[in-house]
């Protein structure tokens, strides 16, 4: 396992990490959510990550009883707020109350004193950013969490958090989780950018699409046991990306995979961890098998040539709405 420095923090994060979204608590039985966790573990993993509105509390609560079989101290726990956690209007967002509530809430599920990386799960327009920020602060001096970062925030939103934080002397945030994967590049765009020069670590989650980039989809094919089949998990599914254009270019992608003897879903995680800003995948399991593949990739080292010939296959890097030039993370602009 390669372990990689989360933004400007003490903390060092296994490349490939373990999420619970649709899984533990909700998809998978209790013992199978269980040996996932052990096995990512055993492989190197170190960090686990959940939300209290996964399944309404029901993940943190089966991680929590997990953490009580292993040595706490040498894995990393990351949960988030913001969704609403009941029918009523106060049990969401970002409002310094509704953090200290949810807080406390988690760390009870999870059955831990502290909480290593506490994240805001999506930007609350209806509460100050200076509130927020301020009640992630006051979370880190009480005690309760180590670090706090954000998921799904724009460049601006992370612009204004540092900037706010540095005029009070508040603790800023370390990290960043947004969606990133082969069919989704919008975090190029500005938000990798921002995160590389703000000193955030950047989580990505979903890098496989949910399966469909992991090789096991086709045309005429959906595995009976996919998260697709799912009555549970297939509410949240992709299917709109599941068009002729998309797999015209997964048939390419998997032969190129092929062509380097790794699997489809090597190829995906392996593409995400060769942009530099990335600190870690988290990547999803309903089996052990699946821990097992995703952790294989750290096998394979893409070359420059090998992402250029992916890129290619895509057409789908960010652009400049009026001259069709490139743009985004990487890309040194010139002239106008």
């Amino acid at each position: 396992m390669i372990y990689r420095q989360l933004g400007n923090s003490g903390l060092h994060i296994s490349e490939i990490s373990l999420g619970t979204w649709l899984t533990v608590g909700m998809g998978v039985d209790k013992h199978t959510a269980f040996d996932c966790m052990q096995k990512a573990i055993e492989l190197g993993v170190n960090f686990i990550d959940t939300a209290d509105i996964y399944n309404r509390g029901e993940s943190e609560k089966v991680v929590g009883e997990f953490l009580k079989t292993i040595n706490r101290e040498e894995i990393i726990i990351g949960t988030k707020a913001f969704g609403p956690m009941s029918e009523h209007n106060m049990t969401q967002g970002l409002s310094l109350r509704h953090l200290r509530n949810a807080c406390e809430a988690s760390l009870l599920r999870l059955k831990t004193d502290y909480i290593d990386l506490y994240q805001c799960h999506r930007y609350d327009v209806d509460t100050p950013l200076e509130e927020t920020c301020y009640a992630m602060h006051n979370l880190v001096e009480r005690g309760y969490i180590l670090y706090w970062g954000v998921s799904q925030w724009t460049a601006v939103q992370i612009t204004n958090a540092m900037r706010i934080c540095e005029k009070n002397g508040w603790r800023k945030p370390v990290s960043n989780q947004p969606i990133y994967n082969l069919l989704n590049r919008s975090l190029e765009l500005d938000v990798m950018d921002v995160c590389e020069k703000e000193g955030l670590g950047i989580v990505v989650y979903s890098p496989l699409a949910q399966g469909l980039l992991s090789g096991k989809y086709s045309r005429d094919y959906i595995p009976t046991d996919s998260r697709a089949s799912s009555e549970l998990m297939k509410t949240y599914f992709p299917v709109k990306r599941m068009n002729d254009d998309f797999f015209d270019k997964l048939d390419l992608l998997k032969k190129l995979a092929n062509d380097w003897n790794m699997s489809m879903s090597n190829l995906a995680l392996n593409w995400i961890l060769n942009h530099s800003p990335i600190t870690c995948t988290i990547t999803g399991a309903s089996r052990v098998s699946q821990v097992e593949e995703n952790v294989s990739a750290l096998n394979f080292k893409l070359t420059n040539e090998q992402v250029e010939q992916i890129d290619l296959i895509l057409d789908n890097a960010p652009v400049d709405q009026y001259s069709g030039v490139r743009i985004g993370w990487g890309i040194v602009k010139r002239g106008y």
